[in-house]
């Protein structure tokens, strides 16, 4: 009677390394990358930003607490906006630290709504101040966010985005005596979302230096665009208002332009 058995359980357990279904690969793909170190590093920075911002936030005035809020609507930021412009005008030095602190936090971490920073900073300051905050808060966060990867994220991203990786790796081996010029058609044009850029381009050994003007200069157009919209908060219906057909199309015309060196080189290459 042993024999059977042995040949059964032998039989069970090569389905089971035979077995290709999704349920037998569920444990596998549910099981969380980070180790526990990585994990304590990500712990350990989360809370060297958070000590900061809550220091930041204890030199505002109580009465400012109550209207303290992440805007997730339209409505919530319009809402934000009224309570906050008397702050704004009276204190200007305290909100932007406080204003810069709370957009580099969200753009590090991952945080969504700096959408609905850029355009509070258009409501408040107008279209030049607006941009350059803009601009300096998304590149400071940019960059925060990309160390940040560099010490824990190689797990994270493979386990989120193996396919798109691959495909970013694969694109930017293929670019690198023009690197920058790629980088900033990524950033300028909505190809992959800034969010993947952020954390993947350490991964792909992207260099700081190229990492960081792409994002400076890439960065430009779509912050003028959101500014812009902010100075008509009132009249603006949704977020998806903000990326039309036409305004698509000049992001896409404006990267066009920037990977043209690109591709002259390529067809020199040829010929």
């Amino acid at each position: 009677m042993a024999a059977p058995r042995n040949v059964t359980a032998t039989r069970d357990e090569e389905k089971g390394e035979d077995d290709d279904s999704p349920s037998a690969k569920k444990p596998k793909l549910e099981r969380f990358p980070l180790n526990t170190w990585e994990f304590a590093a990500a712990v350990a920075v989360f809370f060297v930003f958070s000590t900061g911002l809550f220091c930041i936030y204890l030199t505002m005035p109580p009465a400012a607490y109550t209207s303290l809020k992440i805007p997730r609507t339209l409505s919530d930021l319009r809402l934000l906006k009224e309570d906050l412009s008397m702050y704004a005008s009276n204190n200007p030095a305290q909100f932007i630290l406080g204003y810069c602190s709370t957009y580099i936090f969200m753009q590090t971490f991952m945080i969504p709504g700096t959408i609905f920073m850029s355009l509070l900073a258009g409501a408040l300051f107008g279209v030049v101040r607006g941009i350059l905050l803009v601009v300096f808060n998304a590149t400071a966060g940019a960059s925060s966010c990309f160390f940040l990867s560099k010490l824990i994220g190689r797990p994270l991203v493979t386990w989120l985005w193996p396919e798109k990786l691959r495909f970013f790796q694969a694109e930017i081996a293929k670019r690198r005596d023009k690197l920058l010029n790629y980088m900033l058609f990524l950033r300028i044009t909505p190809t992959l979302p800034n969010l993947f850029i952020n954390l993947a381009s350490p991964i792909v050994d992207v260099p700081f230096h190229v990492f960081f003007l792409a994002t400076l200069v890439g960065l430009v157009p779509a912050a003028y665009i959101t500014v812009r919209a902010g100075l008509a908060l009132g009249d603006l219906k949704s977020i998806k208002d903000l990326y039309d057909f036409k305004t698509l199309s000049v992001l896409f015309l404006i990267g066009f332009v920037s990977i043209v060196p690109t591709l002259l080189k390529r067809k020199r290459v040829y010929e």
